[in-house]
């Protein structure tokens, strides 16, 4: 198989560009064929990239709307290729109609609906692939689908939560550093020749002010260049020791007010998707491993690893779950009850609720204190900046009229 980049005219006669594998040029205009589109020119790309690295791009709308459309195409009793089908002639990007497309060639060629989504891990993720698969084996397919378009939703929302989390407090940190950096590299080096020249003896904040300002100017790169060299520094290292990663991870959880709220947030997608995958039937140690692959976090992932071997030597969920240290009492005495009464998946979404609950407060306390926090720093470097200019002014002013 080799990969072309193809342009190609739909039966609307709207042109259509993207990149399809095919054996030749004549396989390529048949795969068109069955996407409802005709050839105009194609063209070999030497390089042979991956199919799946030109589908980064899809959007979590385009598998929302995908889920939603199969959950009520399969429940309708309509066959998954003719599904599928139907799905590839009205998707309007051609990276995810791509997809569509191979996916229907794979099933046609024998695969199941989960094994030819397999294929394309960019655009389903293991866990998607599981929760297909477990809904094959046990006939409630359009159950899935509803699912997961409930969960891409729900996480689409936490993610969303998460930037609003991030993002402000970055924005005014990012604020404060600018202030500071014009205050000291131009505007009070522009201050200090006045100063000095007023002839009297400057006061210690003056002095402190000047010294500062000198110390800006002569080592500036200490506050541009550093810290971009570290933060690269950092990553590499990061990506090759699995032991800084760590390090990195738990500073993460412990960072001020924020560390807290992400440690919720990793949480609650830890407990909403194992629900939805023990729900599907998927058994408990294979959703935790599942998982622990998903949560973004090394420190969180080593303590899921620890229960999940805790309970294959025979220990309980919930005991396992406390063990770990990463749940509060309250939620692991629910984890507790849905283990007791056998509705699990009942009891992890109702801990994710709890959760999401919990992080909206949070996020909430969070920029109620950031707000004023960063505005009285900035006030007060500014105060000082005023009071070390003008306090000597006045001060020689006053010795004037004496």
């Amino acid at each position: 198989m080799a990969l072309f980049a193809y342009k190609s005219i739909d039966s609307r006669g709207r042109y259509q560009t993207g990149k399809l594998d095919a054996a030749n040029e004549n396989d390529l205009e048949n795969k068109l064929a069955r996407m409802g589109m005709d050839l105009v020119r194609a063209k070999f790309v030497q390089d042979k990239q991956s199919l799946f690295l030109s589908t980064t791009n899809i959007r979590r709308i385009d598998l929302i709307n995908f889920c939603f459309h199969m959950e009520q195409l399969t429940r309708s009793g309509v066959s998954i290729i003719d599904g599928l089908v139907d799905l590839r002639d009205s998707v309007e990007q051609a990276a995810f109609r791509t997809v569509i497309a191979k996916i229907i060639e794979d099933i046609e060629n024998g695969q199941k609906l989960s094994d030819a989504m397999a294929s394309h891990p960019a655009v389903f993720d293991e866990m998607f692939v599981n929760l297909i698969s477990a809904g094959e084996e046990s006939g409630q397919l359009p159950d899935v689908f509803l699912s997961l378009n409930r969960m891409i939703k729900w996480q689409d929302e936490l993610i969303t939560t998460t930037k609003k989390l991030l993002i402000f407090p970055a924005f005014v940190g990012l604020a404060i550093v600018f202030v500071i950096g014009f205050l000291m590299l131009y505007l009070v080096p522009q201050l200090i020749a006045f100063i000095e020249g007023i002839g009297s003896t400057l006061p210690f904040h003056t002095r402190l002010l000047i010294a500062t300002s000198n110390f800006f100017v002569s080592y500036w790169y200490l506050f541009t260049v550093v810290p971009i060299v570290l933060t690269i520094v950092i990553r590499i290292l990061a990506s090759i020791s699995h032991d800084i990663r760590y390090q990195i991870d738990s500073l993460k959880l412990r960072t001020w007010q924020i560390g807290p709220v992400l440690k919720k947030i990793i949480l609650s997608r830890f407990a909403n998707f194992f629900a939805m995958m023990y729900k599907a039937g998927i058994p408990v140690l294979q959703c935790i491993e599942i998982t622990e692959r998903i949560v973004g976090n090394v420190a969180i992932r080593n303590a899921l690893s620890k229960a999940r071997e805790d309970i294959s030597e025979g220990q309980g969920v919930s005991i396992s779950f406390q063990n770990t240290g990463l749940f509060p009492p309250l939620v692991v005495r629910m984890i507790r009850v849905g283990e007791t009464t056998g509705q699990l998946d009942e009891a992890l979404l109702n801990v994710s609720y709890f959760y999401d609950r919990d992080i909206k407060d949070s996020i909430d306390k969070v920029q109620a204190l950031i707000q004023p926090t960063m505005t009285v720093v900035l006030g007060g470097i500014l105060g000082w900046v005023m009071l070390s200019v003008m306090g000597p002014v006045y001060d020689s002013i006053s010795n004037l009229n004496m």
